[in-house]
């Protein structure tokens, strides 16, 4: 498995990448995350940590997500690019103004022709199950993302903990 990550990251357009970072570049913007199944959960651990670092985030479908409008911004991980509520998603924060940023194995397809920014995550065969090794290269490259974003933050390690749950 290890093997195989290494292997997809390697293959991971710099480029666009920088790009995702870059669009995190307003502290102040309000980002609201959604995915399905397996790839909405990691988009549910990455928004944990862009809160960690003290951005305002919403996961998609949650009770006290309130709506996107102009000047926010969507991020979609979808493997397929083409699952049809996460598109509806796209569609509607476009129209509302927002920038869109997705992470799929479909640089072609429906959300990508939709979003601001894609990062292709280039998955071709893998001994995995499903959509892991595409779910697992999600949830690195914006652990990454937020790596980058940290390191200009003083303290950020400890900022991070302090907003971690103490409810628990």
């Amino acid at each position: 498995m290890g093997q195989e990550i290494a292997e997809l990251l390697a293959r991971i357009d710099a480029g666009a990448f920088t790009k995702v970072v870059g669009a995190f570049g307003d502290p102040g913007q309000r980002w609201f995350f959604s995915g399905q199944g397996r790839s909405g959960l990691v988009a549910q651990m990455a928004a944990m940590r862009f809160m960690h670092i003290g951005r305002t985030v919403h996961f998609v479908g949650e009770v006290s997500a309130p709506s996107i409008r102009k000047g926010d911004a969507l991020l979609v991980i979808s493997g397929s690019g083409e699952t049809p509520v996460s598109v509806g998603f796209a569609r509607i924060a476009k129209e509302e103004g927002a920038k869109v940023v997705t992470l799929t194995h479909k640089p072609k397809g429906a959300l990508a022709g939709i979003a601001d920014i894609v990062l292709a995550v280039p998955v071709e065969t893998t001994e995995q199950f499903g959509g892991s090794l595409f779910e697992q290269s999600c949830l690195l490259l914006l652990d990454g993302v937020i790596l980058s974003l940290a390191r200009e933050m003083p303290d950020a390690h400890k900022i991070m903990l302090h907003r971690h749950t103490n409810l628990q």
